[in-house]
């Protein structure tokens, strides 16, 4: 056991030691926000001008006796600071639009209220943003058509209009469920797992196939066992992603809290907001708009503060991390061990990476449908369930479920033992073989050696 340790040792300090630790493990947080940040930013900004030019080829109309007849959507479309309207009603084909200056075409049929399909005919692909927009606007004018026609004055039938809100509430104790809101916290857990296992599981691999290139291993051999060498390898750096993802939480909750003080200090009183969700319910008729916008922040805060079980989170993370990582970075151990060079690493890396590839699939199918029996499934096999079983676990366990999450780390810690016992006995044979191809059949000899 003493050998172990130092091999632990000896891989930790060695680790956190490099400068490329050091570098990533302060600038780390501050490139994923950074990122996430700017694609977020990207995302929602769109700064360009949307000249449209609207073919209108509906019939004539008149709304009433003081209106001139005119087709249906003509100076009828709302325009914005980007977005802005002209209107013929000529049709143009594709190459006449070229030649213009409109940056796109809006082709409205003449049946379009009974075949509500229209056209648009671009140069540069406009943004999902714009698209709404100049969609939105076309509705609205067949819906007030579409009024007019049954005689059913506006007014009415916004009062009549309705839009549901369908509150699910859990029948065992009558609460409130946020379940599918908290799956998407449990979501982000999953894929810092699935980042880590990868990561860190490369190192390993790397780490077995640069200590066999330089034979640097036929010393060490000499003195520790094959099994002690690979345990003590892959336990040294888990030690160091744990270390690194510790200190990202850290820095990332410092950052945050500076962050928040600075830039939005509405956020940091969680509690009065989620006091100010109880008066928007009982006063929603008269609330204002700005008001509202706080509530949906304090819905936020609470969802993320009070409903999520974070020691049940945190306890799940460590140990399917811990887990997940042990068992793959075992099968990623035997592939070092058993190829000379990263290129032959190919054929043996698809079938370890597709079950934790599949596994952050599911998870996402997990999103729309929390409780489905293929999520259950794959929270209980071993190769997926570090992955699936997070977005189940923010979503919490009753009295009655709580069985899975105790099966699921059951059987995780029997994968586990039996990947390393199947790791290591590739990892004794393959740690000294070179120059030689080896090939899945090889490695079945080696299982029987």
């Amino acid at each position: 056991m003493s050998k172990i340790s130092l091999i632990i040792e000896r891989e930790y300090v060695s680790r956190v030691r490099k400068k490329s630790f050091i570098i990533m493990t302060f600038l780390g947080p501050i490139l994923i926000g950074g990122l996430l940040s700017l694609g977020v930013f990207l995302g929602m900004s769109d700064s360009s001008i949307y000249n449209v030019l609207v073919v209108d080829l509906t019939p004539e109309i008149a709304l009433d006796s003081t209106y001139s007849p005119k087709p249906m959507f003509v100076d009828e479309l709302k325009e914005t600071s980007q977005v802005r309207f002209d209107y013929t009603t000529d049709g143009l084909t594709n190459a006449e639009f070229d030649s213009t200056e409109y940056t796109l075409m809006l082709v409205l049929r003449e049946d379009i209220m009974t075949f509500p399909e229209a056209e648009m005919v671009f140069r540069k692909l406009p943004s999902m943003k714009a698209r709404s927009y100049i969609k939105s606007q076309v509705e609205r004018i067949i819906e007030d058509n579409k009024l007019i026609a049954e005689s059913i004055p506006k007014e009415k039938f916004d009062q009549i209009n309705t839009d549901l809100n369908i509150i699910t509430v859990d029948a065992e104790d009558g609460s409130t469920s946020f379940k599918q809101e908290q799956a998407f916290i449990g979501f982000g857990f999953a894929v810092l797992i699935y980042f880590f296992i990868f990561l860190y599981g490369v190192q390993v691999m790397r780490g077995v196939m640069e200590e066999k290139s330089n034979r640097i291993v036929e010393v060490i051999i000499s003195s520790v066992k094959p099994f002690q060498l690979m345990m003590g390898k892959i336990v040294g750096v888990a030690l160091v992603g744990l270390t690194q993802f510790l200190l990202w939480v850290i820095l990332t909750g410092v950052l945050f809290s500076v962050a928040t003080s600075i830039f939005a200090p509405e956020l940091s009183n969680a509690a009065t907001m989620a006091d100010r969700i109880q008066a928007t319910e009982q006063v929603a008729n008269e609330v204002s708009k700005d008001a509202m916008e706080q509530a949906a922040i304090g819905e936020i805060a609470e969802l993320i503060l009070f409903r999520i079980n974070w020691p049940l989170m945190i306890g799940m993370f460590l140990f399917y991390f811990l887990g997940g990582y042990l068992l793959y970075a075992s099968l990623f151990a035997a592939v070092g061990a058993a190829v000379d060079n990263e290129t032959d690493t190919q054929q043996f890396m698809m079938p370890i990476t597709i079950p934790l590839v599949f596994g952050f699939i599911v998870s996402e199918f997990a999103l729309t449908n929390p409780e489905g029996s293929m999520v259950f499934w794959f929270s209980q096999f071993p190769l997926t369930s570090p992955i699936v079983m997070m977005v189940r676990g923010a979503m919490g366990f009753d009295s009655g479920s709580i069985w899975e999450l105790f099966l699921s780390m059951a059987l995780l810690i029997i994968g586990f033992v039996f990947c390393v016992w199947l790791a290591g006995k590739i990892y004794r044979v393959g740690i000294l073989m070179y120059g030689k191809k080896v090939t899945y059949k090889e490695l079945a000899k080696w299982l029987k050696y």
